[in-house]
């Protein structure tokens, strides 16, 4: 499918959101060439909420800047809404970053901004907003994660939970069709922790947006609508292709 037509019409009837064939990784070259990723293949169908699990070093993060268009595609196939990455150009990464929404473990807001500031960020891809516009999707946005009055805070003043629901709110404000996050409760307790994933959960439902989260945290599993893991750069658990 040509980018352009991808354009015309990001959402096809019977088309997964996210289909991954084959994919290998490398980092370096030569002698010091090693290999992350071992033919990968996924299915993530649209709505679905897939929890990735996995060891520190199994190649989680990597799969996902590679299937958020972070990094160039080197082997295997990965098409997101019909769209090949692998020898995409960096225009067409571009294009497939403006319908996908990211959540760090550490949030990543810049501290010079207020929150307001940080989730219009958000929407700095997307050209067909005016300046007033963008202001008053963001503050819709915020408002619905609970900080309409905290517009105007730096990150600095505000706790790790409501730092984390800036970050929703960054990554939600311009309807992403996929939801791409990375241990988003790592660094929160218990109760934020589940508060931060029902959230994301509930927004996304209603924006009919797909969700791909890694986590360590067997608090929030109950969440997924099937859980896969990898191991040493593999997929060695659930299923990855989409559920019956």
């Amino acid at each position: 499918m040509a980018i352009q037509e991808a354009q015309t019409n990001p959402k096809i009837e019977g088309q997964s959101v996210m289909a991954i064939a084959h994919l290998t990784h490398h980092f370096g070259t030569g002698e010091l060439r090693k290999q992350v990723l071992y033919d990968i293949d996924l299915t993530i169908a649209a709505g679905e909420i897939v929890i990735m699990t996995g060891p520190s070093g199994s190649g989680k993060t990597t799969l996902l800047t590679l299937m958020g268009g972070l990094r160039s595609v080197q082997s295997g196939s990965l098409q997101f809404l019909g769209v090949e990455l692998c020898g995409a150009t960096a225009a067409q990464r571009v294009y497939i970053r403006r319908h996908i929404g990211y959540i760090f473990q550490a949030h990543n807001l810049h501290g010079s901004l207020t929150a307001l500031q940080n989730v219009r960020m958000g929407l700095e891809l997307h050209s067909q907003y005016t300046i007033a516009q963008m202001r008053d999707r963001a503050t819709h946005a915020l408002e619905a994660v609970g900080l309409g009055d905290r517009l105007d805070y730096y990150p600095a003043n505000l706790s790790g939970g409501q730092r984390q629901r800036v970050a929703i709110a960054r990554a939600l404000v311009s309807q992403p069709k996929l939801l791409l996050a990375d241990e988003p409760t790592a660094a929160l307790d218990r109760q934020s922790g589940r508060d931060v994933v029902t959230l994301m959960q509930q927004l996304a439902q209603e924006q009919g947006c797909t969700i791909l989260l890694v986590t360590h945290d067997n608090r929030i599993l109950d969440v997924a609508d099937r859980i896969v893991a990898m191991e040493d750069g593999r997929l060695v658990g659930g299923s990855a292709e989409q559920n019956a």
